[in-house]
């Protein structure tokens, strides 16, 4: 295609002289992009066309917007839409509804408000807060009030059974079973992803392979996705893979492994174990994981995992609001108990955990078929640095300083990939007739300046951000047209995005 087939005086927005990685995985080319609406309408040599708006990009890349395939953003999309933890990163499309919990379809009993949210659904947010019994009603939320960034939704496998179920520590009967197999069914129709679970969790763990395989048997009709938090990522996470892909393999789906992990001291050093038993069952399905660039795991405090083999630090405690940013192990001396009781005396809270070995975390990150997400908690009054830096981290640290990846791989990870795992339309990458969500930044100063003491710090090095065309993000500070919060619910399977805006 021409640029005369466009008819244009001039562009809404031209960036030229960029260092333009596509998503694709490619080496960069030295061109210009001009994006008119929401559109990239023209990528080359054109930098003397007019336009505008027009941005000189020399030194610095232009990346698609980053895909963040892990969040658990879905109250926080409504609480706080400027997204400032996302758009700061450079992140432009959250997917939420990870590791088995979703805000819809969810309606809160409140005749039950005073007792506590189930686990780990309280990691979203408070019992008021849960009011979406459909994902219709939350996408119309959504649409009221845009955020700074696209959202995409999963149906989480706990949620479902908190609807349906009065014990959430058996496996479900038939007749629960029916109930939420309409419940996610009515959600695929409406728009969702797919499927997640959540299954070392509690209140999802009792679930046995009758239940999940009626659940993920709903998906294929829908060409939709199933995602896993596994059984265990400690010493039976070979079995717990193998659970997995069993599901997807018998319901005929795509399986995608949330924050793929070797956890506790037992299991570091099996990365090279794990990825060879993933890649063998790739041969016959179709498998991906995500990951994030840290050492360190975060949900809620688990006794199961506790320990004295690595620190164990407190993000949150309803029973002792208090205590929030100090370790168990302090908590523990102070009251003169063991570990073990001061976690149930802090229950129900939640924790960082220093359990993973960082040459595991090396190996995840180089793995093909691995994407970045956050799987930041932004409910924790002391979150990990995860939420703020996961992006910026992996471009700085990883990529750059460590040269553990290429940029252009890094970039594919969090862009192309991500996009061609979760069926996003028209996103994830540079092309012409693309959605214009992108991502302008200085590779020799990005970095993440989040961490453990002090995980709010902006990241350094994204110059702008772009979301449908629109300026989220420049220069380290929400911009004008933030106000008017560009995002929009990308329905699955529906073409035309920009009816749902």
């Amino acid at each position: 295609m021409s640029i005369n087939d466009f008819n244009l005086k001039e562009f809404d927005t031209l960036i030229i002289n960029a260092t333009v990685f596509d998503g694709s995985g490619k080496a960069a080319n030295y061109e210009s992009v001009a994006i008119v609406n929401d559109k990239i309408v023209a990528i080359g040599d054109i930098a003397e066309y007019k336009a505008k708006q027009v941005i000189d990009a020399t030194g610095l890349v232009l990346a698609p917007g980053f895909i963040d395939v892990h969040t658990h953003d879905d109250l926080e999309l409504i609480r706080n839409p400027d997204m400032l933890a996302k758009v700061s990163q450079g992140v432009t499309t959250v997917i939420i509804g990870n590791c088995g919990i979703s805000v819809s379809p969810y309606l809160t009993d409140f005749s039950k408000s005073r007792q506590p949210l189930p686990d780990p659904i309280n990691l979203l947010g408070k019992h008021s807060e849960f009011k979406f019994p459909s994902l219709e009603q939350y996408i119309a939320k959504l649409v009221e009030q845009p955020a700074n960034v696209n959202v995409v939704a999963l149906v989480g496998h706990t949620s479902l059974r908190a609807q349906v179920m009065s014990n959430l520590n058996d496996a479900a009967n038939d007749s629960e079973i029916e109930q939420m197999s309409q419940l996610l069914q009515t959600a695929l129709a409406q728009g969702a992803k797919g499927l997640s679970t959540g299954l070392a969790y509690r209140n999802a763990n009792a679930a046995n392979s009758k239940e999940l395989l009626a659940l993920a048997s709903q998906l294929k009709a829908f060409d939709a996705i199933y995602t896993t938090h596994l059984r265990t990522e400690f010493d039976g996470i070979l079995d717990a893979l193998d659970e997995a892909f069993d599901v997807g393999k018998q319901a005929e789906v795509p399986v995608i492994i949330s924050h793929l992990k070797c956890a506790g001291t037992n299991n570091w050093g099996r990365s090279d174990e794990i990825i060879k038993h993933i890649k063998q069952r790739q041969r016959s399905q179709k498998i991906a994981c995500d990951c994030y660039p840290y050492h360190a795991s975060s949900s809620t405090l688990d006794l199961k995992q506790v320990t004295d083999e690595f620190e164990i630090f407190i993000t949150w405690s309803e029973a002792f609001p208090e205590l929030a940013g100090q370790t168990l192990q302090v908590i523990a001396q102070h009251w003169q108990v063991s570990l073990l009781v001061a976690a149930e005396k802090l229950q129900p809270a939640g924790a960082v955990y220093h359990g993973m070995d960082e040459s595991d975390v090396k190996k995840f990150l180089q793995m093909p078929s691995s994407m970045i997400g956050s799987d930041g908690l932004p409910c924790d009054p002391h979150p990990h640095p995860r939420l703020w830096g996961s992006f910026p981290r992996v471009l700085g640290h990883y990529s750059r300083d460590q040269k553990l990846i290429s940029l252009a791989k890094a970039i594919h990870k969090m862009t192309g990939l991500s996009a061609n795992e979760f069926k996003l339309s028209k996103r994830g990458l540079i092309q012409q007739g693309y959605f214009a969500d992108l991502v302008l930044f200085d590779a020799n100063a990005i970095s993440d300046c989040a961490d453990f003491t002090t995980p709010f710090e902006l990241s350094q090095g994204i110059k702008y951000v772009w979301l449908n065309g629109e300026v989220t993000y420049q220069q380290q500070g929400l911009t004008a047209f933030a106000e008017q919060r560009p995002g929009r619910f990308l329905k699955h399977n529906f073409e035309d995005e920009t009816d749902d805006n």
